[in-house]
C-alpha cells in the first residue's frame, strides 16, 4: 500500500524531472540565461496553490506543477523565464515604495511581452493569442510595454475592474509576496545589476541571429541604466547665501575665554553672527502639463521635491519658488513663500493645460519675472517634462534641468547649455 510519504516522493522525482528538462531546453536555445538559472533553486511546498520567487529560490507544489504541465507543457519553460526575467529586471526590489496592484500588472505584462518574443516560443492555447491581441491593444496607449512605462500607464488610467481581472487572468503567472523584505534577499540588488550586466553582454555576442526581441533589449536597457539620484541632483541648485548662524570656523575661543576670566565677563571676541551655507532661496519649478505628464506622476514628482527642500534647512526663512504650469503657453504660476503655501498647493492645487508642448514660453515668462523684479536671484529652473516639445535657441543666464522620468530615444535632444536628468520611476 502506497504511504503519503512514498506518493510525495513519487511526485517529487516527476516534478524535477519535469524542471530539469525545462532547465535544459532554456539553456539550449537562450544560452546567456545561464548565469541567472545558476542562481536560482527550486524548493517544493505541498499544498501551496500558486507559484513565487524571493530572488534565491522558485517555491512550487509539486502536484500543481505537474498538473499545469499536463495542461500545457510549455507551462514550466515559461513560469520558469517568468520568474527569471523578474530578477534580472530587477522587479522584486524596492517593491514597497510602488503601489503594488499597479506593479504587479506591470511586472508581470512586462515579462510575458518579453517571452512571447523569444524565438523559442511557441503558441500553443487560446490564451497565447488573447495574450497576444490584448498587448496589441495596450501598444496604442503604450508603445513600448516596459514594466516601468506599463506603471505610469497604470497610475495615471488605472485599469477597469473588468480590464483589471482580464489582465491578471491573462499575464499574473506568480504572486509577489516575497518581494516585500528586500532586506531578506539572499542575492542584493547589487549582485542581480552584475548579472544583468553580463546577460547584456552575453546577448550581444549570443549568436548572429538575435534570440530576443525589442522588448529583451528595452527591459535590459531600463534595468542597467544608471539612474539619477534626486537629492543630490537637486542639491547642486543650491546657492551661495548669508544666513543667521554662528560661524565656529572662524571663531577664536582662546580670546572670548580670556576676556571671560580676566575682564568681568567681558569676551575680547564676539562669534560671527553671519555664515555662507548652502541653502535654496528663489527658482522656478516648471510643469509640462502636455497629455503625458499628469495626475499621479507630477504630484509625486512636486512631493519628493518639496520634501528635498524641507530637509536638512535648505531654504532661507525667505523663500521664493515659482511653480509654472505650461503645455504651448503658460497656464499658471503659483508662487511660494513659506511651508504652508507649498502643502496647500499639493493639496489643493489643480493642474492646467494638456496641450501640444512648447518650453519656450516658460523661459520667455521667467524673463519678465526677472525684468519686473519679482526674480532676482534666479538659481536655476526644473523643467518636469516628457521631452517632446520646441527648445529654446538661446541659453539663459541661469542653470537650468530638464527632468525625465524614463529614457526615450526617439525624444528630441535637449540643449547643450542644459542638464538632462533621467530619475528612477520613484524620484
Amino acid at each position: 500500500m502506497e504511504t503519503a510519504e512514498n506518493s510525495r516522493e513519487k511526485l517529487l522525482e516527476i516534478s524535477y524531472k519535469i524542471i530539469s528538462a525545462a532547465h535544459a531546453k532554456i539553456l539550449l536555445s537562450l544560452r546567456f540565461l545561464e548565469i541567472a538559472m545558476g542562481n536560482l533553486e527550486w524548493a517544493p511546498v505541498f499544498g501551496s496553490a500558486r507559484y513565487a520567487c524571493d530572488g534565491e529560490k522558485i517555491y512550487f507544489d509539486p502536484e500543481k506543477l505537474i498538473k499545469d504541465f499536463k495542461r500545457d507543457q510549455e507551462f514550466v519553460v515559461n513560469l520558469y523565464l517568468h520568474e527569471i526575467f523578474h530578477l534580472v529586471f530587477h522587479h522584486n526590489f524596492e517593491y514597497d515604495k510602488k503601489n503594488k496592484e499597479a506593479w504587479d500588472l506591470a511586472s508581470d505584462i512586462a515579462v510575458w511581452t518579453v517571452t512571447m518574443e523569444l524565438d523559442t516560443y511557441k503558441d500553443l492555447s487560446d490564451a497565447d493569442a488573447e495574450r497576444r491581441l490584448k498587448l496589441k491593444t495596450l501598444r496604442k496607449r503604450c508603445p513600448q510595454l516596459s514594466a516601468q512605462k506599463l506603471y505610469r500607464l497604470f497610475l495615471l488610467e488605472p485599469p477597469s475592474f473588468d480590464e483589471g481581472a482580464q489582465l491578471k487572468r491573462l499575464f499574473c503567472t506568480d504572486v509577489h509576496e516575497l518581494w516585500i523584505e528586500p532586506e531578506k534577499f539572499e542575492i542584493s540588488l547589487e549582485q542581480w545589476k552584475k548579472i544583468t550586466e553580463r546577460i547584456k553582454a552575453d546577448l550581444k555576442s549570443f549568436s548572429k541571429n538575435k534570440a530576443g526581441g525589442e522588448s529583451l533589449d528595452l527591459e535590459l536597457a531600463e534595468a542597467t541604466r544608471q539612474k539619477a539620484d534626486y537629492s543630490k541632483f537637486l542639491k547642486q541648485f543650491m546657492m551661495q547665501g548669508e544666513a543667521m548662524h554662528i560661524n565656529d570656523d572662524e571663531f577664536d575661543y582662546v580670546y572670548y575665554t580670556y576676556g571671560l576670566e580676566n575682564y568681568g565677563n567681558m569676551p575680547l571676541v564676539e562669534p560671527l553672527e553671519y555664515k555662507d551655507i548652502n541653502r535654496i532661496n528663489e527658482f522656478v519649478i516648471a510643469i509640462d502639463t502636455s497629455a503625458s505628464c499628469k495626475g499621479q506622476v507630477v504630484k509625486d514628482f512636486l512631493q519628493k521635491t518639496v520634501n528635498i527642500l524641507k530637509s536638512e534647512e535648505t531654504f532661507f526663512k525667505k523663500m521664493n519658488v515659482h511653480i509654472v504650469q505650461c503645455d504651448n503657453q503658460v497656464q499658471s504660476d503659483t508662487k511660494i513663500t513659506c511651508d504652508e503655501e507649498f502643502d496647500d498647493f499639493l493639496k489643493n492645487g489643480k493642474l492646467t493645460g494638456f496641450g501640444s508642448t512648447d518650453f519656450r514660453p516658460v523661459f520667455d515668462y521667467v524673463e519678465k519675472l526677472k525684468k519686473d523684479g519679482e526674480l532676482k536671484k534666479i538659481k536655476g529652473l526644473i523643467y518636469f517634462t516628457d521631452g517632446y516639445g520646441i527648445y529654446p535657441a538661446n541659453m539663459p543666464d541661469f542653470d537650468v534641468a530638464f527632468v525625465f522620468l524614463s529614457e526615450d530615444d526617439k525624444a528630441p535632444e535637449v540643449p547643450a547649455w542644459a542638464a538632462k536628468v533621467v530619475l528612477d520611476e520613484n524620484l
